[in-house]
């Protein structure tokens, strides 16, 4: 897998396919292959003549494993996405982020709207700007000893899905604490690339798609039929009308 660096940090990534680029950021405790390629996003996109770029977040996968929390806000990792663009020479590009993904992505479309030709958020939804997932009971869940002696149900969850993907916990924790910042309304409210928010219809952790559509301008909503948080990620109709918004989009 080729890598380069951002500063210290190396960062691993993919880039297959030809036609016009869609850069993929995957959530927290995944990886660009979890996330992206083992459910058939890649091939999915590059049969749809796409270029397809995707990385592995700072602390994740074959990417530099870092344990201060200040080494993950938000704008820092946002930042990794936008020098991986500029090592390949793409001014711009789709971009589509799922979970903590779709916060990087959601950060770069506010911040740097001229590279951002759209922004797929997936995986989030009001929890963008607010009611944000307890940041410390998932990070001590990911740094007790025994799982067994966990019992935040959330904390559990990505425990489990930590140990499944064999993850440093050590970094994953100090991610989670240190890239929780929440967007402001305003800042939502300021992002005017085309936008289409696509979240499970059961997804108890992104929050309503519709609540955050109603306070970013013109966003399209994605409701994806009785998937949670981890079981969306995969979905046809995700897929479908991820694909039906990149045609229509300008």
């Amino acid at each position: 897998m080729p890598s380069f660096h951002n500063g210290s940090v190396e960062i691993a990534y993919l880039d297959e396919g030809e036609g016009d680029p869609i850069v993929l950021i995957h959530g927290f405790a995944s990886s660009m292959s979890v996330n992206w390629g083992y459910t058939g996003w890649v091939s999915e996109l590059r049969k749809a003549g796409r270029r397809v770029i995707a990385l592995d977040n700072r602390g994740h996968g074959g990417s530099s494993k870092l344990y201060d929390p200040e080494d993950y806000h938000i704008g820092t990792m946002a930042g990794d996405v936008g020098a991986l663009m500029d090592h390949l020479g793409i001014p711009r590009a789709d971009l589509m982020g799922y979970s903590m993904g779709g916060r990087i992505t959601a950060y770069l479309a506010y911040s740097a709207p001229e590279r951002v030709r759209s922004a797929i958020l997936g995986g989030i939804g009001i929890r963008l700007i607010k009611d944000a997932v307890l940041a410390e009971n998932v990070a001590q869940a990911l740094e007790a000893d025994d799982a067994a002696g966990i019992t935040d149900p959330l904390g559990k969850t990505f425990r489990s899905f930590a140990d499944q993907t064999r993850s440093d916990r050590r970094a994953l924790a100090a991610c989670m604490r240190g890239s929780r910042r929440l967007m402001t309304s305003e800042e939502a409210a300021a992002i005017t690339v085309p936008t289409l928010i696509a979240v499970g219809t059961v997804d108890d952790v992104a929050g309503s798609a519709h609540a955050l559509a109603e306070v970013i301008p013109q966003a399209q909503v994605l409701d994806i039929p009785d998937r949670d948080h981890m079981r969306a990620v995969g979905d046809r109709v995700y897929k479908a009308g991820v694909k039906d918004f990149l045609a229509q989009r300008p």
